[in-house]
């Protein structure tokens, strides 16, 4: 990660002198994004909708707060329940902007790394695409025993429509509060939906006071199992004790580390890398020891480096929050796209 983008993200915590300067762009920035919402409310630019229910788990924070694991374990839960669920994305960091369908076999530079980890994960069908309602269409198309779409991102994707909001947040809150570039907010909060969109927090501890209003604390946590391309698994406690070296190219790459010292896991060297950063280019020295990584980053670094231990991120969603996901989705399901579950 960039000395410069380290430097920008430490300014977009507090209201400094960087901050301060980069304010009057932010103004015209917060213009510019309530023109935009004022075009689609009026439907000069148009908002197209799905067929089937669809459910957008997304962030105001800009870049990544660890929202993947939460998107898997969602997909899970409601194919638990007997519902049929596809998932659509951007695909950051993807070469290409058509709509594509997502496999196991697919390449993180076609489709993206989060998707890629999505597919593998939750073996349900995945599409990408820019534009998100053409993806839908294509994913419904192949798909047309899917119920009901689990959209990751897409909070400011105003041409899809969707039935229901997640907005997540990590232990950096809003940041300064302020928009871009003098703050990290993509929107200004609270957002024009924040009322009745479920607020969730993925942090077990909150580093600033400017926080929002959590309805749901949904922390992550490192699964017990490392992993690598082969299917070679080993305890993660058996790492104790052995020179480990971690990488992680994902939001917030620190927590990443701290979570794996905090199982007594001594790192003899980290590399933090920008999320939807390209691996190809990453040095790797076998000598110091084995490489733990993210599951998101395996799916990039796996092509260069086998040998290299995925870690998943896990988290499960309350009770609670599925509850109210399954009373907002319940009537709006088709009998078209299979048997309606409430």
């Amino acid at each position: 990660m960039s000395d410069f983008r380290l430097a920008l993200e430490q300014a977009w915590l507090k209201k400094g002198l960087i901050a301060c300067v980069l304010r009057p762009i932010s103004w015209i920035y917060g213009l510019l994004i309530w023109f935009r919402r004022m075009l689609y409310r009026s439907a000069i630019l148009p908002t197209q909708s799905l067929p089937v229910p669809v459910i957008v788990i997304g962030n105001v924070f800009v870049g990544g707060v660890g929202k993947t694991p939460l998107v898997i374990a969602l997909v899970k839960q409601l194919t638990q329940k007997g519902l049929k669920v596809g998932v659509l994305s951007r695909g950051y960091g993807r070469h290409r902007e058509d709509a594509l369908s997502v496999n196991a076999l697919s390449l993180a530079k076609d489709v993206g790394d989060e998707p890629l980890l999505i597919a593998r994960s939750c073996q349900v069908p995945v599409f990408v695409g820019k534009n998100r309602f053409q993806a839908g269409r294509a994913l419904l198309a192949q798909n047309p025993q899917v119920q009901i779409i689990v959209c990751d991102d897409g909070l400011q994707h105003l041409a899809l429509n969707h039935d229901l909001a997640l907005c997540v947040f990590d232990e950096r809150g809003l940041g300064n509060g302020w928009l871009l570039p003098a703050g990290p907010l993509r929107e200004p909060w609270p957002m024009h939906f924040s009322a009745s969109a479920p607020i969730i927090s993925l942090a077990t501890s909150h580093q600033l006071p400017q926080q929002p209003q959590v309805d749901f604390q949904v922390p992550r946590a490192l699964a017990k199992i490392a992993r690598k391309s082969d299917g070679s698994t080993q305890v993660l406690s058996q790492f104790s004790g052995q020179k480990v070296q971690a990488l992680a190219g994902i939001g917030k790459p620190q927590s990443f580390f701290d979570m794996l010292r905090a199982q007594g896991i001594v790192l003899t060297t980290t590399k933090a890398l920008a999320d939807h950063d390209d691996l190809q280019a990453v040095t790797i020295d076998p000598s110091m020891g084995d490489v733990l990584c993210t599951e998101k980053d395996a799916v990039k670094l796996w092509q260069y480096f086998p040998s290299a231990w995925a870690v998943p991120l896990v988290t499960e969603i309350p009770q609670a929050l599925m509850d109210i996901i399954l009373a907002q989705i319940g009537p709006k399901l088709s009998s078209d796209y299979g048997q309606q579950t409430t």
